[in-house]
């Protein structure tokens, strides 16, 4: 189950049309799995969910519910992915934000490594 309901990352897209909500969707689980893979631990969206997974044994190791820092995460990211639909990105200047995504979920992770 999807961290966010569509109408909120339309909305965060500032889109009002139905057209794209199959590659919005895309876009948005390729987000939720990469802020899952960046924590190294599973995400949940709500209490019942991540229960239901310790319940089944498939929450993992440190589970924990979506908060808003994970959630604003998640937004950045799917923002990034609609605005920027191609690898290499030709003629303009570009810059990563100073307060992004890793900014957001890294206070979250887990299992640090080499």
């Amino acid at each position: 189950m999807p961290l966010l309901d569509l109408d909120l990352v339309k909305s965060h897209l500032r889109v009002t049309w139905s057209a794209e909500d199959q590659l919005i969707g895309l876009y948005q689980a390729a987000a939720e799995g990469a802020a899952a893979s960046f924590l190294n631990r599973q995400v949940y969206k709500d209490q019942a969910d991540l229960d239901a997974a310790v319940t089944a044994g498939t929450a993992g190791d440190s589970p924990l519910v979506a908060n808003t820092e994970i959630q604003a995460a998640v937004l950045l990211t799917v923002g990034h992915l609609y605005s920027n639909r191609e690898d290499v990105v030709v003629g303009v200047t570009v810059s990563e934000l100073p307060q992004g995504a890793h900014v957001l979920l890294w206070p979250y992770r887990v299992g640090l490594g080499v």
